[in-house]
Order: C-alpha cells, then structure tokens, then sequence
C-alpha cells in the first residue's frame, strides 16, 4: 500500500509538472528589461524639408535659374571669413557642411539661420534638432547684412 501511494503521488507530481506550459507572461522579471525598440531617426543634418521658411525677417526669395558669379564670389569672401571657424564646405566639423543645402532647405530658411540664429533655435524645430545633432554648439550671429548673407547662399549654390 505504501509503494503504490509513493506511487501515485509520483504520478500526480510529474503529471502536474508536464502540463504546466511554458507561458512566461506570469513569471516575474526579476529586474529583466524588455528591448526598447528605438525608433531610427534620419539626424537633422540629412532631414529634407524644403517647404519650412524658418522664422526671421526673410519671407521670401527668388533665386536665378543661373548662379550670379559675383554675387557667389563676394559671398565667398564672406564665407571665408566670417564661417569657416565652424563650417567646412566638404565636410561636417562644429557645424553642418553647406554643401548640398539648397537641396535639403528653402532657401528662406538657410536666410533665416544666418541672420537670425537665436530665434531659429528657439522656435523652429529643424534648428533646434541641428543644435543637439551638432552637440548643443549654437551657431554665432556674425551680424550678416542680408546683402552679405544672400551672397553666401549664392555661394552655397555653387558647392
């Protein structure tokens, strides 16, 4: 009688055992984490938006179907001079290479980020991912005339 009740209750044990399943929802964690799926997310610098105009005095801008030579030459000059500190036209450095801007930004709002970076990064999305992508280095104001910054954005169409 012993044997078969040790018998019996082996029996039930592994029974019980076998039909659990193996459902993981009711097992707690423990401290396990489950993996973030991290949403991939183009950087700022590879953003193409070419319908905001940023915010600033420039509203609007008809660019040439042909690049005024001299107008690009003096904005070289004052590329040259006043945002090579921080842009290189080949490359990203401190800030964003401008090469190939136009084809990534409105032309209005390349204008405003020149003239008026404070307010760009305040208030327009777009500047304000740039200044995180490019480690929160706010772009200096060089006080550009709007003469002076529409001749860099006729040089940047020639890069």
């Amino acid at each position: 009688m012993k044997n078969s009740l040790k018998l019996l209750t082996l029996f039930i044990t592994l029974l019980l055992f076998s039909c659990g399943g193996n459902d993981k929802k009711d097992e707690p964690s423990y401290g396990k984490k489950e993996p973030v799926k991290k949403e991939i997310k183009e950087p700022a610098s590879k953003r193409i938006d070419l319908n905001n105009k940023g915010v600033g005095p420039v509203t609007s801008i008809d660019l040439g179907l042909v690049v005024d030579q001299d107008m690009a030459a003096h904005g070289k000059e004052v590329y040259d001079k006043m945002c090579t500190a921080c842009h290189k036209a080949e490359k990203k450095f401190i800030g964003p290479s401008p090469k190939g801007i136009l084809q990534r930004r409105s032309p209005e709002w390349v204008m405003n980020m020149i003239l008026n970076p404070e307010q760009m990064v305040k208030e327009d999305q777009l500047a304000k991912d740039l200044l995180m992508e490019f480690n929160g280095s706010p772009m200096a104001n060089q006080n550009l005339t709007r003469e002076e910054a529409r001749a860099v954005l006729e040089y940047f169409r020639t890069l």
